[in-house]
C-alpha cells in the first residue's frame, strides 16, 4: 500500500480490503494473466480513486458491502486505461517496474487490458445501478476521445490552454469526478449533494494532472516512479510548455521542436527554454486556481469526519513530490 494514506488509518484501511477484491477480481484461470495483474495490484500507487469512492460514500449511508467492490472495480477500469496508456507512450517503467508491454510486448498488454476492462465492468455490474452503469461508459468513452485527442495533437506547437484542459479533463477528471458522484450517490446522498462532490472531483483532477505534468519537468525519477520528460519525448506537449511558447515563440526552440526526434541535449534546451518563460511557475499558478475551486465546493460542505479527510487530501496532493 502506497504510503499517500499513512496519515488518514481510516481510509487506508478500508483501501487494504479494496485491494483483496481486485485481487479476487483478477484471477484467471489463465496463470500468466493473474500473476501479471497480481503483480499490478500489489504495485497499485495512491489508488486516488477508490479512496473518493469510499470518502464520498461517507457523506451518506456507508455501507461497505457495497461501496467497496465498487471502489474496487473504479480502480482496475483506471488500471485498464493505465495499460492502454503505456502501449500508446511505448512506456517502459511505470511505478518503478517495468510496465507490462515492456515485460511482455504490446499484444499481450492489449490482452491484458481488454480482460480487466471486462473484469471491472462485471464487478460494476452486480454493484451499481442502471443508470450509474450508464455514467461510467460514459466516462471511458470519454478517456477514449481524450487518448484519441491527445494522440492527433502529438507534436503541435499550436496547441493551446483550452485544447490542453480540454484533454486533461477528459483523461483524467472525469474519472475523479465519476469516483466521487457514484460513491455518493449509491450512499443515498442524493443529485445534489452528488453534484457536488463530482464537481470537487474534477477540480481536484484538474489540478492533479497539472502537478503530474509538472513533475515531468521537475520531479526525481526515483521518486516520481517514471522516466522524466516521457511527454516531450512522445510529442505530447503539457501545461508547462504550451505557457513558454505561449510567451516566447523562440525560433530556434520551435524548429527543435518540429525536428520530433530529440537526444537528450534537445531535451535539456526544451525544460531550460520553460523554466527560463516561467511555464512552470504558471502552471503551479493554474493548479492552485484548481484546488481553490475544489476547496470552494468543499466548503459547501456540512462540518464532518470526511469534509476533513478532503480538505486534508486535497492540500497533501498539490504539495506532492511524486
Amino acid at each position: 500500500m502506497d504510503k499517500f494514506w499513512n496519515d488518514n488509518l481510516e481510509v487506508k484501511k478500508e483501501l487494504v480490503e479494496v485491494v483483496k477484491i481486485m485481487k479476487k477480481g483478477v484471477k484467471s484461470s489463465n496463470k500468466l494473466i493473474s500473476d501479471i495483474l497480481l503483480d499490478m495490484v500489489n504495485n497499485s500507487g495512491k489508488m486516488l480513486r477508490p479512496a473518493f469512492v469510499i470518502i464520498s460514500a461517507k457523506f451518506g449511508d456507508y455501507d461497505r458491502k457495497k461501496i467497496l467492490p465498487l471502489a474496487a472495480a473504479i480502480e482496475m477500469l483506471h488500471m485498464a486505461t493505465l495499460v492502454h496508456d503505456d502501449i500508446i507512450d511505448n512506456a517502459l517503467i511505470r511505478r518503478s517496474k517495468p510496465t507490462i508491454q515492456a515485460e511482455y510486448g504490446k499484444d499481450y498488454a492489449v490482452f491484458i487490458g481488454d480482460f480487466l476492462f471486462s473484469q471491472s465492468f462485471l464487478l460494476l455490474s452486480d454493484n451499481i445501478n442502471v443508470a450509474n452503469l450508464k455514467k461510467v461508459s460514459k466516462v471511458v468513452s470519454r478517456i477514449c476521445k481524450g487518448e484519441i485527442a491527445q494522440f492527433e495533437s502529438r507534436y503541435d506547437i499550436n496547441i493551446t490552454i483550452s485544447d490542453y484542459l480540454k484533454r486533461i479533463a477528459a483523461k483524467t477528471a472525469a474519472l475523479f469526478a465519476l469516483s466521487f458522484y457514484v460513491g455518493a450517490y449509491e450512499s443515498n446522498c442524493g443529485e445534489e449533494l452528488s453534484k457536488v462532490l463530482a464537481s470537487i472531483g474534477y477540480n481536484i483532477g484538474i489540478a492533479f494532472q497539472i502537478i503530474d505534468d509538472i513533475l515531468d519537468y521537475t520531479g526525481e525519477e526515483s521518486v516520481v516512479g517514471k522516466p522524466l520528460c516521457n511527454d516531450i519525448r512522445q510529442g505530447v506537449f503539457t501545461l508547462p510548455l504550451i505557457y513558454s511558447l505561449e510567451r516566447n515563440r523562440d525560433e530556434k526552440i520551435i524548429s527543435l521542436i518540429k525536428k520530433r526526434n530529440y537526444c537528450e541535449d534537445d531535451i535539456k534546451r526544451i525544460v531550460a527554454f520553460v523554466q527560463q518563460n516561467g511555464g512552470i511557475t504558471q502552471s503551479k499558478m493554474l493548479a492552485e486556481k484548481y484546488t481553490k475551486k475544489a476547496f470552494d465546493k468543499i466548503a459547501m460542505l456540512k462540518d464532518s469526519p470526511p469534509k476533513q479527510i478532503l480538505i486534508d487530501v486535497t492540500t497533501k496532493l498539490l504539495y506532492r513530490n511524486y
